[in-house]
């Protein structure tokens, strides 16, 4: 069986994670391959129901995704993770264990994401009732070596999606 690829799609909130990770599905599943997309905030939905976002809690949050990333991986089922991990640790702790992973950095300025807070936790956190968003409050690590880097201000999904793709099939991960 051949293993499964991973893919982490990284940024802060509202930068455009979710959209991307919907585009690269269509567009695999538009080549015949069903992923698995490992979101955080459905995870963290099951994992940790009443959520703090404490750094403790995050890591054992990202541990949890890399770790089902990697079973699903080493089964041969490609995975696509929509997190922010907004520390570097939480995603080289997948790349570690995961042999052929790819990260996308998607690069959108704070601004814009604050303009777009689809789920008002910019607001929240003007409003003093979050403390660890990332961004604001709590640190956020772009990733050093990012295999792919998408501008989430300036470019449009189904675009950055078939990169990734055509990233997956240099590296040896899809056929061409």
């Amino acid at each position: 069986m051949q293993p499964g690829f991973a893919v982490w799609i990284t940024g802060l909130p509202a930068s455009g994670k979710s959209t991307l990770a919907a585009a690269l599905s269509r567009e695999l599943s538009n080549r015949g391959i069903d992923v698995a997309v490992l979101e955080s905030d459905a995870l963290r939905r099951i994992l940790t129901p009443h959520p703090c976002y404490s750094e403790e809690e995050r890591d054992v949050l990202y541990g949890a995704m890399a770790h089902v990333g990697r079973l699903l991986t080493e089964h041969g089922v490609p995975v696509i993770f929509d997190a922010t991990a907004n520390r570097r640790t939480h995603r080289d702790r997948a790349r570690q264990h995961i042999p052929q992973f790819v990260e996308v950095y998607v690069d959108c300025p704070l601004d814009v994401c604050i303009g777009r807070d689809p789920k008002g936790i910019y607001q929240k956190a003007r409003q003093g009732k979050a403390t660890t968003v990332p961004g604001i409050q709590s640190t956020y690590e772009p990733p050093e070596n990012p295999e792919v880097i998408v501008r989430g201000d300036q470019e449009a999904p189904e675009v950055a999606a078939r990169r990734i793709v055509a990233t997956l099939v240099e590296k040896g991960y899809l056929a061409g």
